[in-house]
């Protein structure tokens, strides 16, 4: 092994060491919080797309994680704002973390996967651009990789909280 290479893979086990950290720091603080609330459920851990990945689950579908997720995910944004605030807090790094309660980020992920395939689909077949609701950063970022897998691009326009995905032809 060279020492290019050598470096190379220490950083990327030092980043996946790290992500790792800020797993475990956000489930310490997720897990205080469900207690707080007296919610039952159990913390998954992963690291995807270099981002510390947390989800909240439920053996028995309680419908008590619902109100963790909150009107179109209002109550999900705001917890994993505070999670990445608490993992800031021990480690001094921002935090990319994704937090995921009950399947609800993986379900609107596979949602705005077909919006997008379907706006890409539209824009091929008639040429011409396509303009998508406002939605979040997740939302558009979810979008935006929908429209690149089918071979167009795509952009955001507009300003928060009003800013949309606006697919265009090739």
């Amino acid at each position: 092994m060279t020492e290019g290479t050598t470096s190379a893979a220490a950083e990327g086990a030092d980043t996946l060491t790290r992500l790792e950290q800020e797993g475990e720091i956000a489930a310490d603080y997720l897990e205080g919080l469900l207690d707080i609330a007296d919610l039952d459920g159990d913390i998954d851990m992963d690291v995807e797309a270099d981002r510390a990945s947390v989800s909240i689950i439920s053996d028995t579908g309680s419908r008590d994680l619902q109100k963790l997720v909150g009107r179109d995910g209002e109550v999900l944004e705001a917890l994993q704002e505070l999670t990445r605030l608490a993992v800031h807090r021990e480690t001094g790094d921002r935090s990319r973390l994704m937090l995921d309660i009950a399947g609800y980020r993986a379900q609107k992920r596979a949602e705005l996967s077909e919006l997008g395939a379907k706006a890409a689909a539209e824009v091929k077949s008639t040429g011409e651009p396509v303009k998508l609701k406002p939605m979040t950063p997740f939302e558009r970022k979810v979008v935006h990789d929908a429209v690149k897998t089918a071979g167009l691009r795509s952009e955001s326009e507009g300003e928060e909280p009003q800013r949309f995905v606006v697919v265009l032809p090739a």
